[in-house]
């Protein structure tokens, strides 16, 4: 199936724009011709993300917290909020303003829309499903989360975030929309984010040891970010309010994915075994029947395809 990457929209405001998927974002808009304000404090995205749009006609740069406000002055009819700490290493450093962004923020980003009659898309995460007790996972499931555990100021804060935006959409008639992102992964990734991918493309092209948690044995459903940015557009294009689950349904266990990458890499590699995180969800994969029936919309890419994309990248950045 083939998604559109525009709603021909005349301007976007994508908060986060200057991390792995935000940046992303920004760069297809901008191929499909519509203008782009990223707002970011560059807590966890990184400037060089943006390096190839800055001298781009229609690309705006903003440096600001999101949670004290957003600094827009030019009208969007789009406004995109995936600002927030992402991976388990930046949101434990970083808890509060992990949980500032997904609720000051969200409101900030919110208001943006309303007032200027933008749509608004919320990036949510599969983290709302927690370790889920149904797989895979759609999005009449409530979830099983920690709400005091380590992982909640990252999941807690974007449920908070969902419930905020569906009661915008009630209450003030706000055109919002929800995405739950499952695991992406590709180019732009930070070798020390401490998600899977990243961190075992990074320990093989150093030829160290791949760190699988427990016995290697939770699931996880890997997107390419090509394909988690065709979707995201999709819903955002398509009008409806969600959640909507945007992934790929294919399941695949931590050991797997660590031989895989060490295939791919041509690496000698080997596998140690280490702890498994408080929390860590036993499985991860999405439903995606919503998707593919409202937006037309599902994953090309499949695994061996979108690895060897990154370890490329990741061999010709020395990212590592």
């Amino acid at each position: 199936m083939t998604t559109a990457l525009s709603g021909n929209w005349e301007h976007a405001v994508v908060t986060g724009g200057g991390g792995f998927v935000g940046s992303h974002l920004c760069a297809a808009l901008l191929a499909a011709g519509t203008d782009v304000t990223c707002v970011d404090d560059f807590s966890t995205g990184r400037p060089e993300n943006l390096a190839p749009l800055m001298e781009r006609p229609g690309f705006t740069l903003i440096r600001a917290n999101v949670a004290e406000g957003l600094g827009v002055d030019r009208p969007p009819d789009l406004v995109l909020h995936f600002a927030s700490p992402a991976s388990p290493a930046d949101y434990l450093r970083l808890p509060l303003h992990t949980l500032e962004t997904g609720s000051l923020g969200t409101r900030n980003a919110l208001r943006l829309a309303h007032r200027t009659g933008a749509r608004f898309l919320l990036a949510s995460t599969s983290e709302v499903y927690g370790d889920p007790q149904q797989n895979p996972q759609d999005e009449r499931y409530w979830g099983h989360v920690n709400p005091v555990g380590p992982r909640s100021v990252y999941d807690e804060a974007k449920r908070f975030g969902e419930a905020l935006t569906t009661a915008h959409a009630e209450a003030e008639g706000t055109d919002t929309g929800i995405v739950r992102l499952f695991n992406t992964y590709g180019p732009r990734m930070r070798g020390h984010d401490g998600r899977a991918v990243p961190t075992f493309v990074r320990q093989a092209l150093a030829g160290e040891p791949l760190t699988v948690t427990g016995d290697g044995n939770q699931t996880r459903s890997l997107c390419y970010v090509d394909d988690t940015v065709r979707g995201i557009l999709a819903a955002a294009a398509h009008g409806m309010r969600g959640p909507v689950n945007i992934g790929n349904p294919a399941e695949i266990t931590m050991l797997e994915l660590a031989r895989l990458v060490i295939d791919l890499a041509g690496s000698r590699s080997e596998i140690r075994f280490i702890d498994r995180p408080t929390d860590d969800p036993a499985v991860r994969c999405p439903d995606i029947t919503l998707a593919r029936d409202k937006l037309q919309w599902e994953p090309s890419v499949d695994a061996a395809d979108g690895l060897r994309r990154t370890i490329d990248w990741f061999r010709a950045t020395a990212d590592r």
